[in-house]
């Protein structure tokens, strides 16, 4: 059974710069843009995989780590996820498959009382060619067993070639993208990534009324 909650803001901006722990010399690959935290959030575990596209500029690009934006409840800590890249959302020529575990840093507190972190990881990645990609968040797994939600953002602020990512749920199909980043390194030629400390902010809403969300999670 999934649970359906509205959610209503209207909440001055406010940007919060979110540190990444992720080593020194990883570089953004793609950015989506900041973290927002205060408007709706998409589960990742319970049977739901959202996907979102991204872009890779370079050519000989290796992916070594994926920052993004996660929604907990109070007290609960992420301790890993599925992620998964291919070619197409959910299909496709697939690239990696695996179980990543991440650290947060940069949390606070929205007005739903969620916990909204930076959650990195790193693992080794594949090399890949210049083009898009898909990338896939499933069976999350938290110290208390509680749902986990992947931040959406709709790709507002992002700068990376290729954003916003177009996204999409298992079960509702087509949705706004969510606030994430591809680290790693690159040796082609083209435009050099930005530096990982400049990738992920949070920010709430500006006069925005949202209604009619939901999260779905299992009783």
């Amino acid at each position: 059974m999934k649970t359906h909650f509205s959610v209503l803001t209207a909440f001055t901006l406010l940007w919060v710069l979110l540190d990444l722990a992720c080593p020194a010399s990883a570089q953004t690959l793609y950015e989506n843009g900041p973290i927002n935290g205060q408007v709706i959030a998409w589960t990742i575990n319970f049977g739901f995989n959202p996907t979102d596209s991204f872009t890779i500029a370079n050519s000989n690009s290796t992916i070594g780590g994926f920052a993004f934006g996660a929604w907990l409840l109070p007290g609960d800590v992420l301790e890993s996820a599925e992620v998964s890249i291919s070619t197409e959302p959910y299909g496709g020529t697939s690239y990696f498959d695996g179980t990543v575990n991440f650290t947060a840093s940069g949390c606070f507190e929205n007005f739903q009382g969620f916990n909204v972190c930076t959650e990195t990881g790193t693992f080794n990645g594949p090399t890949l060619s210049a083009g898009t990609y898909w990338l896939e968040l499933s069976n999350a797994v938290t110290v208390e067993g509680n749902p986990v939600y992947w931040d959406e953002n709709n790709g507002v602020g992002c700068h990376s070639l290729g954003c916003p990512s177009t996204a999409l749920d298992s079960s509702d199909g087509t949705i706004p993208s969510e606030a994430f980043s591809m680290l790693g390194s690159q040796s082609g030629t083209g435009t050099t990534p930005e530096p990982i400390s400049l990738v992920l902010f949070a920010s709430g809403a500006l006069g925005v009324v949202e209604w009619i969300r939901r999260y779905g999670a299992s009783d």
